[in-house]
C-alpha cells in the first residue's frame, strides 16, 4: 500500500485583539496544514505554525517540493522518506520555511502510521495516558487590558483557577526597569508553590545586556527566583546563550526556532541553554524530534518543547527527560490553532496537567467550516 495523494492548505486565523511581544506585533496566525491519502483512502493530518505571513509559501513548498517525494512512496518508510525530502530539498531550504512544510509532512505520516495501527501516537511511540505536567503560557503585552502590570497579575490569577501553578510571560518589550515590575507582580500573583517562566523573544542584543536585564528580574523575583529566562538572544548568537548559562543564577532556555538535529547538535555541545525547546513543527517533525529529546537525555539537559500542546503531548509523553508542556488556554487567543479544531477533540486539562487523547494518531479533527473560512485560498 502507497501513499496514493498529498494536498495541503493554508489557514490564517486573526487574533482579536492588538497584541505584540518583545519583537514583533501579532495580528494573525499562518498555519499550513497537510493531507496524506493511501492507495486505500486512509489519511494523516500534520501541521505546522509557519508565521503571520507565510501560509501560502508553504503550500507551495509541499506541493513542489515534497509531495512528488512522497507519491507512490510506502508510508511507513517515515525515517527514509525524511532524509529524502531533506536531501532533495537541500538547496532551496535547509533551513526556514521548507523546514516548517518538512515538518508538517512528517507530522502526517506519524498521525497515518498511528492511525493505522489504531493507537495514540504517544502509545506508539512508547509513552502512556498518564497525566503530564503543563503550565499557562501567555504575558503578552495588550495596551487595553490596563496598566502593565495589573493585566499579568489578573492575568496569573485567572490562570491559578484554570489549575495551573506554572506559568510564563513575555519580557523585553519595555524598559528593564518597566519589565521588572510586571516581574514582581506576576510573582506576587503566584501563591506558595508557583512558578514563574520569562520570555524574551531574542529581545536582546548581546550577551551584556541580556545579563543586566535578567539580573533585574531576577532581582525583583526575589527568593522566588525565576524557572526559566527563554531566547534572551538571536537563536544565532550560540557562544552568548552560553555565556549567559555560566553568568546567571535562572536557567537558560532556547531551541524553539532552531531547526534540525545539527542545530541543537550545536546548542548541546557548546552547552548554550540548561532547557531546550524544541518544536515539532519547525525543527524537522516528530522524526527530528524525537532524535532531539534523546540526544538531549545524554547531555542530562531537561527537554520542554514549544506550543503545539496537542501534538507535544504525544511526545513529551514518550520522552522521560520532558519536564513540562506549554499550554494556551484558546481563550487567550493567542496561540489560536484550535479554533481551526473540532471542540470535541480539543486538548483539555486539569489541575495543570494535560493527558494523551485515547483517539488513534494525534487525535485532532479539523473543523471543516472553520478551515473554509479561515482559507488563505479557498
Amino acid at each position: 500500500m502507497a501513499i496514493a495523494r498529498v494536498w495541503a492548505r493554508a489557514a490564517s486565523v486573526p487574533v482579536s485583539k492588538p497584541t505584540r511581544m518583545s519583537t514583533r506585533v501579532l495580528g494573525r496566525r499562518d498555519y499550513l496544514l497537510v493531507h496524506l491519502e493511501t492507495e486505500d483512502g486512509e489519511r494523516g493530518l500534520g501541521y505546522a505554525y509557519v508565521g503571520t505571513a507565510g501560509g501560502t509559501v508553504a503550500v507551495q513548498a509541499v506541493h513542489d517540493l515534497l509531495a512528488p517525494i512522497l507519491t507512490g512512496a510506502d508510508p511507513d518508510d517515515i525515517a527514509a522518506l525524511w532524509e529524502q525530502m531533506y536531501q532533495d530539498a537541500l538547496l532551496t531550504g535547509r533551513r526556514g520555511i521548507v523546514i516548517r512544510a518538512l515538518s508538517a509532512v512528517d507530522i502526517a505520516l506519524w498521525d497515518l502510521s498511528a492511525k493505522r495501527r489504531k493507537l495514540p501516537l504517544g502509545v506508539l511511540l512508547g509513552g502512556s495516558r498518564k497525566p503530564l505536567p503543563a503550565y499557562a503560557s501567555g504575558g503578552y503585552y495588550r495596551p487595553d487590558e490596563g496598566p502593565w502590570a495589573d493585566a499579568v497579575a489578573r492575568e496569573i490569577e485567572g490562570n491559578r483557577k484554570q489549575g495551573f501553578r506554572d506559568h510564563k510571560i513575555k519580557v523585553g518589550g519595555l524598559a528593564v526597569h518597566e519589565d521588572a515590575e510586571r516581574v514582581a507582580a506576576a510573582v506576587a500573583a503566584l501563591g506558595a508553590d508557583g512558578r514563574l517562566a520569562l520570555d524574551c523573544n531574542n529581545a536582546y542584543r548581546t550577551a551584556t545586556e541580556a545579563r543586566r536585564a535578567i539580573r533585574a528580574f531576577e532581582e525583583a523575583a526575589g527568593v522566588t527566583g525565576l524557572w526559566w529566562v527563554e531566547e534572551p538572544l538571536s537563536p544565532e548568537d550560540v557562544e552568548g546563550h552560553a555565556r549567559l548559562v555560566d553568568s546567571v543564577q535562572s536557567p537558560i532556555a532556547t531551541g524553539e526556532v532552531h531547526q534540525t538535529r545539527w542545530d541543537f547538535r550545536d546548542l548541546l555541545q557548546r552547552r548554550a541553554a540548561d532547557i531546550l525547546q524544541p518544536d515539532a513543527g519547525v525543527l524537522g517533525g516528530v522524526t527530528e524530534w524525537m532524535r532531539v529529546a534523546h540526544a538531549a537525555e545524554v547531555f542530562s539537559v531537561p527537554v520542554a518543547p514549544h506550543w503545539h500542546a496537542n501534538l507535544h503531548v504525544h511526545l513529551a509523553a514518550a520522552t522521560p527527560g520532558c519536564m513540562t508542556i506549554e499550554y494556551f488556554s484558546l481563550e487567550k487567543d493567542i496561540f489560536n490553532f484550535e479554533r481551526l479544531v473540532r471542540e470535541d477533540t480539543r486538548l483539555s486539562t486539569m489541575d495543570g496537567y494535560v493527558t494523551m487523547p485515547d483517539r488513534p494518531g494525534i487525535g485532532i479533527e479539523l473543523d471543516d467550516d472553520a478551515v473554509r473560512h479561515f482559507a488563505v485560498n479557498p
